[in-house]
């Protein structure tokens, strides 16, 4: 892509082709030999590879990505630099202590929800697998609450979403990690009980990490979060329409 991104206006959403950046096989080199030596002493002797190979193409992909996001989810616009995940792992209360993740990855939070994160984008490429994913993972109790309270009324229309034909085609629901039982204070019979119980709601899809190292990447990528925009849009709603945490409370059958 020519140039940088102009956030203070809105410009055409990227036309995806041939020439868009992508990865390179020496990426993927460099991704196997960081996961035979994750230490610093290999990481530092290579770092110039990294930055070349991994950094640099990444920051172009996302830019790309992002461009071409103006047209369907304008609030998850934001430069390159703040989607793009660190390399270096936070080691404080793990008992691994490697110092680097053997991938490398992005995420697009929307804006109002920046600091808590809520629904978004992601993508990540390791040494084995390139992955696209869409939705709202481990959310804090705050916006878990938010989102179990809004499918006690809008749960057909997350159904809908989530058996989308054209998004399942290319993409899976996420393992949503349920609870065995329901949630403190929700009906038991509540029709909208099994998808309640559940702790993330998403989709993901899981390519050969080689899907990255071909021109059509961000075509992989782009078309399916815009696919899976209208469900990051719906699970954003109730946390975008409150800026006071939710209040837990009994709901009656209906």
């Amino acid at each position: 892509m020519n140039g940088k991104l102009n956030f203070s206006t809105t410009p055409t959403p990227l036309k995806i082709h041939s020439g868009s950046p992508h990865f390179r096989a020496e990426a993927l080199r460099f991704l196997r030999g960081l996961k035979r030596n994750n230490d610093r002493e290999w990481f530092e002797a290579r770092r110039a590879v990294y930055e070349r190979e991994l950094k640099q193409p990444m920051l172009a992909i996302l830019e790309a990505i992002t461009q071409a996001m103006i047209d369907f989810a304008p609030g998850h616009v934001r430069p390159a630099q703040k989607s793009l995940m660190r390399i270096y792992r936070d080691t404080r209360f793990s008992a691994d202590k490697s110092p680097y993740k053997t991938q490398v990855a992005a995420w697009w939070t929307h804006n109002a929800l920046s600091k808590t994160s809520g629904a978004g984008y992601y993508f990540h490429l390791s040494s084995t697998e390139f992955t696209i994913a869409a939705g709202v993972y481990m959310p804090p109790p705050e916006q878990l609450l938010a989102i179990r309270n809004h499918l006690l009324t809008h749960h057909e229309e997350l159904r809908k979403l989530l058996d989308g034909k054209k998004l399942r085609r290319v993409m899976e629901l996420h393992e949503p990690l349920a609870l065995t039982r329901p949630p403190k204070g929700f009906p038991a019979a509540h029709p909208a009980l099994d998808l309640i119980r559940w702790r993330q709601w998403g989709v993901t899809a899981i390519l050969p990490a080689e899907a990255a190292l071909e021109p059509d990447m961000l075509g992989a990528i782009v078309s399916r979060f815009r696919l899976a925009a209208p469900l990051v849009d719906f699970l954003n709603g109730p946390l975008l329409s409150s800026s006071t945490p939710a209040k837990r409370v009994l709901f009656p059958l209906p």
